[in-house]
């Protein structure tokens, strides 16, 4: 169990406004650079490079380096649930307002994510749900299993369920409560690889700026006949 002084100083770094900006913009599991993460918590590239300095020390960062840039991202799938979990205790605390007024943004958030390297939004809750209608996956509180139908399923997708590099040791399946639709989406290497396999197909696209992807029409058409679900 992690100590008091370790819990508090991951709460302390995580709960800095410009600090957070710049986690949130890493949910989508790409890696930036500094200076497009100063860009987003809108701070000056110096302010910014100490902040990503304390995030990579205390375990929340990982960078790589590709010739003379250094990417930043987070650092674990663990550290991405943290955020995750963080979000839904903060909407569901949010002082209620008169009106609430949902932007175009909000919208394509809450339709169909990144949330780090696996779907969620409505799309990842509608697919998680096809898969245990169809007996592909079971889930429970905190686990899952793929099924015989399953493993055949990702097979005639061309997805690789093996584990390799970054996914050794990593749970198979799981749950992860999405704070959208507050009901689970599907996470772990299953996850990843299926959102993988759908961006790489041209099933979605990533939306400039945000965490939010775009259902294209080839991707609208397989999720219908491949998983027996309609728009999201």
């Amino acid at each position: 169990m992690a100590s008091n002084a370790a819990f508090a100083e991951v709460a302390s770094l995580a709960g800095d406004p410009a600090r957070a900006g710049m986690l949130h913009a890493l949910m989508d599991g790409r890696a930036l650079t500094a200076t497009e993460l100063a860009r987003v918590a809108g701070i000056t590239p110096q302010t910014a490079s100490g902040h990503l300095t304390r995030l990579t020390v205390g375990g929340l960062l990982t960078v790589e380096k590709q010739g003379r840039h250094r990417y930043h991202r987070l650092a674990s799938p663990a550290v991405a649930r943290m955020l995750e979990s963080i979000m839904q205790v903060a909407a569901d605390t949010a002082p209620p307002r008169r009106k609430a007024f949902v932007g175009p943004r909000d919208l394509a958030l809450r339709a169909a994510r990144t949330c780090y390297d696996h779907l969620a939004g409505h799309l990842g809750v509608a697919l998680a749900d096809a898969l245990v209608a169809r007996g592909d996956i079971e889930l429970t509180a905190d686990a899952g299993i793929v099924t015989g139908s399953g493993a055949a399923l990702f097979e005639n997708l061309g997805i690789d369920l093996a584990p390799s590099g970054k996914r050794k040791g990593r749970m198979l399946c799981r749950p992860c409560l999405d704070w959208s639709e507050r009901r689970p989406h599907l996470a772990g290497a299953v996850g990843a690889a299926l959102c993988k396999h759908c961006l790489t197909e041209g099933w979605i696209k990533h939306v400039d700026g945000s965490r939010a992807v775009a259902i294209t029409a080839k991707g609208q058409r397989n999720f219908r006949e491949v998983f027996g679900i309609g728009q999201a």
